[in-house]
C-alpha cells in the first residue's frame, strides 16, 4: 500500500505524515514496526484507507427488527452505509464472527427492557482495521488484525472503540473463540470456583464453546473432570483435551454415572444447562461443593427465557451440604478481562490450550460461509451438533476485497 497521507489545514495547504505504531503489544507478543499511509478524509477526524482496503460505500449487517428468541423471526439482513469511526473507534472489516447461545437472549431484548428495536446483532468478531479516528491512530493502524467484544459483530464492518479492541498476531477463528467462551470458563472458575489440587469438576456440555475451556482450566488447576456431551466422538473429544470421565447423556444414564462412580458428589459444578440437569447438578454438590451457572440454554428457545425448575428443596440441599450456587454474567467481570485474555493467549501461543473451531464443515449444507449463514449457525448450534466454539467465516479471502 503507497496512498499518501494527507492532513487538510484550514490555510488549504497539506501536510505530509506518517501514522503507524510501534513497539510490542502486551497481548500479542507482535512486533509492529512497519508503517502504513492513510488518507484524511475529514479535516483530522478520522482516516480512512480507501485506496488500500476498497472500502465500498454500502455493507450488509444482521438487525434485530423483532424482539422474539426464534432468532429468523427476529433477525433480518439489511443493506446500509459502512459507517465512518468516530475519533477513537476503529473501522473493522469483519472475518470471522463468534456464534452465542446468548445471541437468541439478546434478540429477545433479555438483557436490556430499555433497548428497542431495531438495534444491531452479534456480540464477537475478528478481522483488520480499515479505517480509524485521529486519536485511535496512536496505538493502532490500518492493516492491523484485532478482536473484539461488543455489540454489532453480526456486519460485514463494524466500528469499534480502539480501547475495547484486542490486537491478535492473525485473523484466526482461534482467537475468536477467547472473547465470550474462553473468557467466561477462565474467570468463572478463578473468581467463583475456587478451584483446589485433587477436587472433582463436573463441566456440562462441555464439548462446546465454553466448555471446551472450563474441562482445559480445571484439569491445569489439579482437578478430575468429569464431563457431559451427546456424542461418542464429543466424548472422543474431551479426552483429548484431558476429560478425565467423559459421560455421552445420549448412552448413559448420567444420574446413576455420577451416583455410582461419584458418591462422594463433585466440589464443583460448571452448569450452562439449566432445567433438569441444574437439578442434577444441585444433587451431586458435595459437601462445601459449589456450582457455577453461567447459563441456562435449554430454556432460552422458550418464550420466557426460563428452564421449568423444581427449587422448593434448594435452600435445605445447599444448608445440608454448605454448598452454594454463583451465578456468573461475563460483563459483571470486566475488570478481569484483560488478564484473561493475555493469559488464555499466551497459554494457545505455547500450545498448552487447545481452541477447538466449528465452521460447519459437517453440517448438510457445508461451512458457514457469509453474514447469511449466521441464521444457520445459530440453527446448528442450539440443535447441539457443534463441536467446539461456533464461529461464522463472514469474507472469505477469494471473495473479500485486496489484502492489507
Amino acid at each position: 500500500m503507497s496512498s499518501r497521507l494527507l492532513l487538510p489545514r484550514r490555510g488549504g495547504r497539506a501536510l505530509s505524515v506518517i501514522a503507524g505504531r510501534r513497539g510490542t503489544d502486551a497481548l500479542s507478543g507482535v512486533h509492529s514496526a512497519a508503517r502504513r499511509f492513510i488518507v484524511d478524509m475529514s479535516y483530522s477526524a478520522h482516516f480512512m484507507d480507501f485506496k488500500g482496503s476498497s472500502i465500498p460505500s454500502s455493507m450488509r449487517k444482521l438487525v434485530v427488527n423483532k424482539l422474539s428468541p426464534n432468532f429468523r423471526e427476529a433477525v433480518s439482513v439489511q443493506t446500509v452505509a459502512v459507517p465512518t469511526p468516530g475519533d477513537a473507534d476503529l473501522l473493522v472489516r469483519n472475518r470471522f464472527v463468534g456464534i452465542n447461545a446468548s445471541d437468541i437472549n439478546y434478540s429477545a431484548g433479555r438483557y436490556d427492557p430499555s433497548v428497542k428495536p431495531p438495534f444491531d446483532a452479534g456480540f464477537e468478531g475478528i478481522g483488520e482495521v480499515v479505517g480509524l479516528g485521529l486519536s485511535a491512530s496512536s496505538r493502532y493502524t490500518v492493516g492491523d488484525t484485532v478482536a473484539y467484544f461488543g455489540s454489532g459483530a453480526f456486519a460485514e464492518y463494524t466500528v469499534v472503540p480502539a480501547k475495547e479492541s484486542v490486537p491478535v498476531p492473525a485473523v484466526k477463528p482461534e482467537f475468536l473463540t477467547l472473547l465470550v467462551s474462553g473468557a467466561t470458563a477462565y474467570i468463572a472458575l478463578k473468581r467463583l470456583g475456587d478451584l483446589a489440587k485433587g477436587e472433582t469438576v463436573l463441566v456440562t456440555a462441555a464439548a462446546g464453546g465454553t466448555g471446551q475451556f472450563a474441562v482445559q482450566f480445571a484439569k491445569q488447576a489439579g482437578c478430575h473432570v468429569i464431563g457431559t456431551c451427546s456424542s461418542d466422538e464429543k466424548a472422543g473429544f474431551l479426552k483429548s483435551i484431558g476429560c478425565d470421565r467423559p459421560i455421552n447423556y445420549k448412552t448413559e444414564d448420567l444420574a446413576k454415572t455420577l451416583r455410582k462412580e461419584y458418591p462422594k458428589g463433585v466440589d464443583v459444578v460448571y452448569e450452562s444447562v439449566g432445567g433438569s440437569i441444574f437439578e442434577l447438578a444441585v444433587n451431586s454438590l458435595a459437601n462445601k461443593g459449589r456450582l457455577i451457572v453461567i447459563g441456562f440454554i435449554s430454556g432460552y428457545q422458550s418464550a420466557s427465557g426460563i428452564p421449568p425448575l423444581k427449587g422448593g428443596t434448594l435452600p435445605v440441599k445447599l444448608l445440608q451440604r454448605s454448598a452454594s450456587v454463583r451465578g456468573f454474567f461475563l460483563p459483571h467481570f470486566i475488570s478481569d478481562y484483560r488478564e484473561a485474555l493475555g493469559s488464555m493467549m499466551q497459554m494457545f501461543a505455547k500450545g498448552k490450550l487447545v481452541c477447538e473451531v466449528d465452521g460447519g464443515d459437517l453440517s448438510q449444507e457445508g461451512r458457514f460461509t457469509g453474514l447469511e449463514s449466521v441464521f444457520r449457525a445459530v440453527d446448528y448450534m442450539y440443535d447441539g451438533k457443534n463441536l467446539g466454539k461456533v464461529v461464522v467465516d463472514v469474507a472469505p479471502p477469494s471473495v473479500s476485497s485486496s489484502k492489507l
